[in-house]
């Protein structure tokens, strides 16, 4: 396994890869890797003949009062992860080659990015689209693997990808689940005993919507309604969002129908937390 720091070395070795007619999966990390991210690992490996992860820790996804400067970051710990699983090389560019001195040109999906995340993060899609597209650019992935945890970020990755005409195939993984259903993420580890045991509300509230329209409920306000009064009763949860929303630009339902994603965010203390479930539904 080769780590990468400059860009332009990076473009040339995928420029190989493919002279040689050898598949490039990506699966672009910001680090601090949990077994979410290794699963996407492990797919990008036994799909491709050539696997490129990076690690780079975004600063125009993030707000102004967020964790930037707080996100744990942990290098050492991410290679020795992505080297077990037989990743070829990793991406570590500087935020100063990717954002260099004068940068002023961003990629902004119009649609689906000012709901559910997007509307108390209103930047947050911007940069995740924008350094998604340089990451590409750099690595020229014939696919790239996302989780289907951030599922608002992968519906909007994939609208970019088609809409720009981008010559990828974007891979949806599952969700990895603790074995009580909460979802990994990087910021479980902010969480106390009492408030990672609260963190199952929102677990338990996608599952019991979930069974609501599997029952036949197709009413998307009464689900709503329920879901935050779920929510709320939680004395540690503060909730963000509770949501059921079409997959193709993340409009609210009145009526559930289609491929639809129900989605909580809600902070359990001070920690953010988000989860979503996908269902079809006739």
């Amino acid at each position: 396994m080769k780590l990468i720091s400059n860009i332009t070395k990076m473009q040339e070795i995928s420029e190989a890869r493919a002279l040689e007619k050898k598949r490039i999966g990506f699966v672009p990390t910001m680090g601090y890797l949990h077994q979410g991210h290794l699963q996407l690992v492990e797919k990008s490996v036994a799909d491709n003949e050539i696997t490129v992860a990076s690690v780079f820790v975004n600063p125009t996804q993030f707000g102004p009062e967020e964790d930037y400067d707080e996100y744990p970051r942990d290098l050492d710990r991410d290679l020795d992860l992505l080297q077990e699983r037989g990743v070829d090389y990793v991406l570590y560019p500087d935020v100063e080659d990717v954002y260099p001195e004068g940068f002023a040109t961003y990629v902004q999906v119009e649609k689906g990015t000012d709901v559910l995340c997007g509307r108390s993060r209103p930047n947050h899609f911007k940069g995740v689209t924008t350094v998604v597209s340089k990451l590409f650019n750099m690595v020229k992935p014939h696919r790239a693997y996302f989780g289907q945890k951030d599922g608002q970020q992968l519906l909007i990755i994939r609208r970019m990808v088609q809409d720009l005409n981008m010559d990828i195939e974007v891979v949806a993984c599952p969700t990895v689940r603790e074995e009580d259903g909460l979802a990994l993420s990087s910021r479980n580890k902010y969480l106390s005993p009492e408030e990672r045991e609260a963190a199952l509300i929102i677990y338990n509230t996608l599952q019991k919507t979930r069974e609501r329209i599997e029952e036949g409920e197709r009413d998307g306000w009464a689900l709503k309604k329920a879901m935050e009064e779920a929510i709320k009763a939680e004395p540690l949860a503060n909730l963000d969002y509770a949501s059921i929303v079409s997959r193709d630009y993340l409009q609210e339902l009145s009526r559930i129908e289609g491929p639809i994603m129900i989605a909580i965010a809600a902070f359990i203390g001070s920690t953010r937390l988000i989860d979503n479930v996908w269902l079809e539904v006739e």
